[in-house]
C-alpha cells in the first residue's frame, strides 16, 4: 500500500456536493466518487496513524475497516432527529481506547468538513459511572488535574469544551477550587485547524504532534477510569 500523502483535492468538494444533494438517489449515482475521494483516503489515513498512535499509547487503536472500525458511518441515524437527510456531510474518525465499544469511550477524534475541521480528545457524553469517577479524581487530586489542564503544550493547542451542569453535582463542595471542571458533563478538548491542512503530506505528523500534547490529559482520564494508558 502506498504511503498516505494527504487527502485528495476532491474530498472536500465531494462533501460540499453531498451537503447540497443529500438524497439517496444522488449518493447512489456518486458512490464511486465517495469511495475514491472520501472512504478510501480516510482508511489510508487511519492505516498511516496506527504506528504513531501506538507511540503515544498502545491502548488506543487505529482500525481501517469500512464498517465497525475507526471510520464513522456516512449513514445517519435519523430515528430521533427532525433532520431526515440520510448522510453525514463530514468525515468522522475516532481512535478509541481498546476497551471502548462506542463514541462515548476515551478517544482521539478527527473531524473533516469544509466549514469546520478539528481534532478532539477525551470523553464525550460519558455514562454516569465514568463521569462520577472523573469528577472524583479531579476533586481528590486537584493539583494534579490543574497541572494537566494548564500544561503549556496542551493549553496552547487544545481548548476544553462540551456541556456543563449549572449547579455543582451532588456530593461535591460548591467552593471546591476545581468546581467549574467538576461540573463538566463532557471531558473533551478541541483544536481547530484549516481545512487545507488535510491535503498535506505531513497531515499524519501534524495530527500526531497535536495528539501528543494531549497525552497527560488522556492519561489522567484513563487513570480515573482505571484503564491502562
Amino acid at each position: 500500500m502506498p504511503a498516505f500523502r494527504g487527502f485528495p483535492e476532491g474530498t472536500l468538494r465531494f462533501l460540499d456536493e453531498l451537503e447540497a444533494n443529500n438524497r439517496r438517489e444522488w449518493f447512489d449515482e456518486n458512490k464511486e466518487r465517495y469511495k475514491a475521494e472520501v472512504r478510501e483516503p480516510a482508511l489510508d489515513f487511519i492505516t498511516a496513524m496506527a504506528t504513531p498512535l501506538a507511540g503515544l499509547s498502545e491502548h488506543f487503536v487505529a482500525v481501517p475497516k469500512k464498517v465497525g472500525g475507526s471510520l464513522m458511518r456516512v449513514y445517519k441515524d435519523t430515528r430521533f432527529s427532525r433532520d431526515k437527510t440520510p448522510y453525514k456531510t463530514n468525515i468522522g474518525i475516532q481512535f478509541r481506547h481498546e476497551t471502548g465499544k462506542d463514541v462515548h469511550a476515551p478517544g482521539y477524534y478527527v473531524h473533516i468538513e469544509s466549514s469546520e475541521c478539528f481534532l478532539g480528545v477525551g470523553l464525550w457524553h460519558p455514562e454516569s459511572e465514568p463521569l462520577a469517577a472523573i469528577r472524583s479524581r479531579i476533586a481528590e487530586r486537584s493539583s494534579e488535574w490543574k497541572k494537566v489542564r494548564d500544561q503549556k503544550g496542551f493549553a496552547r493547542t487544545f481548548s476544553l469544551g462540551g456541556t456543563s451542569l449549572t449547579r455543582p453535582p451532588r456530593g461535591f463542595a460548591p467552593d471546591h477550587p476545581c468546581i467549574e471542571d467538576i461540573k463538566r458533563r463532557d471531558f473533551i478538548a478541541g483544536y481547530d485547524f484549516p481545512a487545507i491542512q488535510i491535503h498535506s503530506k505531513d497531515f499524519v505528523k501534524q495530527v500526531t504532534t497535536a495528539f501528543k500534547s494531549a497525552s497527560p490529559f488522556m492519561k489522567f482520564l484513563c487513570q480515573a477510569l482505571d484503564l491502562p494508558f
